[in-house]
């Protein structure tokens, strides 16, 4: 039997229809992060943006493998990341961590790797809650959620929409699953597979403050700009970048053109798992999109030698196809 992250118990499909019900109540909500003026309603050149995340069920793998110093860098990547991609600077996070009771020496660790996290993130620790909630969580266990503030000019925004046929696509290197489809993960790799490969699993969420700031200022140098960002979480590239499109575009990926890692072709391999829902769930080895015209690609690969040209628009409906 061919697992799925819906056998898994994520279905997909239904949580998008939570999103449509939300976006005909409130528009705003919808992109990886939400924006707003400063001041409202003034014709202020700047907005604020926010947006907020927690680590999932990689949680799981943290607590079997007893394990707490690198989830908490997780947690900013998975805010932080989502914040850039229309442009932001991240200026603050803050983060809620519920268990049932406070054990300190693996608090201490977790925010550790919160501080970590918020280094790499270019964000300040504002605050938060640490809330203690006896008899709620398993004994051992706990959540985290993260949230994250910055800042970004009118005139800098990025939401996609000056993307059309002719552009190309970068792709910026994961660091390895980051920290979706773990319902998934969890089923393939248990008992001894999971103590052999947990420390894999909890390879923190790669970060990508300072590679995309890189690039927006080594552009804007050059009067070159970024079109679009799209941030690889759940839903894999198949989902996260039509996110991004304009109506009639869609992007056409060479799947031979980057390296897919290891931890994805053994996690296909031992779950018998479909590639449609491999690409479908999982980042593949590419955690940030980036969208540019062609004249700008060559600068990009120069200011991110990391990067890979994968693929590039054509006309279309919206959506991502694998050649």
């Amino acid at each position: 039997m061919n697992l799925t992250y819906k056998k898994s118990g994520v279905d997909m499909d239904r949580a998008d229809k939570l999103v449509d019900f939300l976006q005909k109540r409130s528009p705003a909500i919808g992109g990886f992060s939400g924006l707003f003026p400063i001041p409202p309603d003034q014709g202020d050149p700047w907005r604020l943006v926010a947006c907020t995340d927690g680590v999932g069920t990689k949680l799981k793998v943290a607590f079997a493998l007893n394990r707490h110093d690198t989830i908490g860098i997780d947690l900013v990547a998975m805010c932080v990341n989502d914040l850039i991609t229309c442009g932001a600077r991240p200026l603050i996070f803050l983060d809620y961590y519920a268990t049932g009771m406070l054990d300190l020496k693996r608090s201490k660790r977790i925010m550790i790797g919160i501080l970590e996290g918020c280094r790499q993130g270019r964000s300040m620790l504002l605050g938060g809650e640490t809330a203690e909630m006896p008899g709620f969580y398993p004994e051992g266990e706990y959540d985290l959620a993260g949230f994250s503030v910055g800042i970004v000019k009118r005139a800098e925004v990025i939401d996609g929409s000056g993307i059309c046929p002719g552009d190309l696509v970068l792709g910026l290197p994961s660091s390895g699953l980051h920290s979706n489809g773990f319902s998934l993960v969890r089923k393939v790799f248990t008992g001894r597979h999971l103590r052999h490969w947990g420390p894999r699993l909890l390879t923190p969420t790669r970060i990508y403050v300072d590679q995309i700031a890189r690039l927006a200022s080594g552009l804007r140098a050059k009067g070159r700009v970024i079109l679009g960002l799209a941030h690889i979480t759940g839903g894999g590239l198949i989902e996260n970048m039509p996110r991004i499109l304009p109506k009639r575009c869609k992007i056409v990926l060479d799947r031979g053109s980057w390296k897919v890692p290891a931890v994805f072709t053994e996690l296909q391999r031992r779950g018998d798992v479909l590639e449609a829902e491999m690409w479908r769930t999982f980042n593949m080895g590419i955690g940030m999109v980036v969208v540019l015209r062609p004249d700008s690609v060559a600068l990009a690969l120069k200011l991110l030698p990391e990067a890979k040209l994968i693929g590039e628009v054509k006309a279309g409906k919206p959506k991502v196809e694998l050649r």
